[in-house]
């Protein structure tokens, strides 16, 4: 069988992603390989193929267990011999699993870092192995931005096995971390293989200087416009999940919290329910996303900034992997950026991550193409607009405002630089606070200037002036604001200065944009004069129904069944028979046969 017959027959597909076929022919050829795939971009293919195509079992090297869980379930979906050995199993189960490999019986066998290192003289000495496979590679290097301890042993298994080939796979490494990944793993002249960053079919929206209050009502307005949809809301800190689970709840949407302080029920309570579509809205910690491989969320909010652009992209990943178009929105606050910095201050790393921290504000606060800042960051340069963010949608609109940031720095000024961005406010609304009063700051020139303006464009004005460097924040005398010397120019009216205008409008995700069309891949399939057609939405909805229907008999989430994707070409391209059926992108030959005589039925009705 070529590697093309190969993806064909299991996972359905005509072709290959980018680096996909390259990278399968070189690790077949006995090579090791350094992997770097956007998250949903086809990494899982580069070391299943080589698993089914060579002698023996490939060996995975996976962090988590509900992540194993999920690649073996949609191995198992496909027809593949896949197993994972971990501390969820129980003895007889072990034993089972233990027989197979050492019988040759199995194609995969996925472990944790700690369970491979423990195996070495045992069950991986007697096993034939084909491969190494080490996924979510990052978590070797303390450069990387989720470093595992466990992780730094396995360069113990090229000691033990020098002449098997193994490729490390990330979505996200910069190029210390990489460097650092092929030296901890001992690749031999490891090829890199990197492939394009974008997710075209990612939307990116930014909104800034949102109070909680405001966040909670544009989230719960972003997701009853999207009532059957899943998705993700991260959130900073374990009590912020809590809060924002139980605001969702009382306007009536279900919604669930999942961090590391819940109990590990919980927690896979949680997980489960939103695997299987039960629960549509998980708000969560960063604890949670990595485990899961569901294809079908389609939207991801940020209720705080993340701390870097790794972090960003690994969690926005998260929505989209199937292909089909999907929603991420980022709120981010002057709050938030004092918190993470003071996280990074205090970290054993303060260096590296202040700077990862400057680059994510970098693209919160960017003025042109959220995406070819995003790219530029992984060193992927474009030279066009995506079209598919809100800075592509709506460029920002400017105003001279000089008066405001004069009376700000004014403020700042009258007040020695000794107070923080809310006595800022307070001086310039008029508000007579105990701390206003206590310093006397009530009697200063410039107090109630501005009390036309409200608290929370102040709240902006303040946080645009730190972007644009009038302003600093003194993190080591508790926060105060200093003037800069380029801030003093526009002080002393040496330079004018132009604000954005704000929009904090709530309306405008009353309903759905308009997504990117979904592109269906063009194909001939026989009685069918063209794979080019309408979707038909009630078809959809009706193949979703008997996607979990199939689901719920065999114990599988819906979208090990069949992706997002495979649906809306289903409803647009509408094979009538098993053989159309088969052409469509994403049905393997063990799917076809297991459920095509069901989809087509219905195919057949509607039509």
């Amino acid at each position: 069988m070529t590697i093309l017959e190969a993806l064909e027959r299991y996972f359905g597909y005509h072709s290959f992603r980018q680096n996909q076929q390259q990278v399968i022919t070189y690790v077949m050829e006995g090579h090791d390989a350094l992997v770097l795939m956007p998250t949903g971009g086809g990494k899982s293919i580069c070391y299943q193929i080589p698993a089914l195509l060579l002698p023996g079992t490939a060996i995975v090297i996976s962090p988590l267990i509900s992540l194993m869980k999920d690649q073996v379930e949609a191995l198992k979906a496909n027809g593949i011999e896949a197993e994972a050995l971990n501390s969820g199993n129980d003895l007889t189960s072990d034993t089972i699993i233990r027989r197979k490999c050492v019988g040759g019986m199995l194609k995969l066998l996925y472990l944790s870092p700690e369970k491979a290192l423990a195996e070495i003289e045992y069950l991986l000495h007697y096993t034939r192995i084909s491969l190494f496979a080490i996924d979510e590679a990052h978590c070797i290097s303390q450069w990387g931005h989720d470093f595992r301890p466990e992780y730094t042993q396995l360069g113990r298994l090229r000691e033990k096995f020098p002449d098997i080939p193994m490729m490390a796979l990330t979505a996200t490494a910069d190029k210390i971390t990489r460097h650092d990944i092929v030296r901890q793993l001992q690749l031999k002249d490891a090829k890199e293989f990197i492939s394009s960053f974008d997710r075209p079919n990612l939307s990116l929206t930014v909104k800034r200087g949102y109070r909680s209050n405001e966040k909670m009502q544009f989230i719960a307005n972003f997701i009853k416009a999207r009532p059957m949809e899943a998705g993700i809301v991260y959130c900073l800190s374990r009590k912020s999940t809590e809060k924002v689970s139980e605001d969702l709840r009382r306007q009536g949407i279900k919604a669930a919290p999942y961090h590391a302080g819940l109990s590990p029920q919980e927690r896979n309570q949680t997980q489960e329910a939103f695997k299987q579509d039960q629960l549509l809205v998980v708000c969560a910690t960063i604890a949670f996303g990595m485990g899961i491989d569901k294809g079908n969320v389609r939207w991801v909010i940020h209720y705080n900034m993340p701390k870097s652009i790794e972090n960003f992209y690994q969690e926005i990943g998260r929505a989209g992997r199937d292909g089909a178009p999907a929603d991420t929105v980022l709120f981010y606050s002057l709050a938030d950026i004092i918190q993470l910095t003071e996280f990074a201050r205090q970290s054993g790393q303060q260096d590296i991550n202040m700077n990862k921290l400057r680059q994510m504000r970098q693209y919160a606060e960017s003025g042109v193409c959220r995406r070819r800042i995003l790219l530029n960051y992984f060193g992927e340069q474009t030279g066009h607009d995506c079209g598919n963010c809100d800075v592509c949608a709506n460029p920002p609109k400017r105003f001279d405002g000089t008066r405001y940031v004069q009376m700000a720095l004014s403020a700042v000024k009258r007040a020695e630089e000794q107070i923080r961005t809310s006595t800022i406010i307070e001086i310039l609304k008029g508000m007579r606070s105990p701390s206003v009063v206590k310093h006397g700051y009530d009697k200063l020139k410039t107090f109630g200037v501005g009390r036309d303006v409200s608290t929370n464009d102040w709240q902006d004005y303040l946080l645009q002036m730190l972007q644009m460097g009038f302003i600093e924040i003194a993190y080591d005398e508790g926060n105060s604001i200093k003037v800069t010397a380029l801030g003093s120019q526009v002080l002393y009216g040496h330079q004018t200065a132009a604000l954005t205008v704000i929009d904090r409008s709530m309306k405008e995700d009353a309903r759905p944009k308009p997504r990117l069309h979904l592109e269906i891949p063009s194909i001939t399939i026989p009685g069918l004069p063209s794979t080019e057609g309408r979707e038909d939405p009630k078809l959809f909805e009706a193949l979703r129904q008997l996607r979990m229907q199939c689901a719920q008999e065999e114990g599988f989430p819906p979208y090990i069944v069949f992706s997002d994707k495979v649906l809306h070409s289903l409803a647009t391209i509408k094979p009538a028979t098993l053989e159309q059926f088969g052409f469509i992108a994403g049905i393997g030959e063990h799917k076809k046969q297991k459920y095509g005589q069901r989809f087509v039925a219905l195919i057949k009705r509607f039509l």
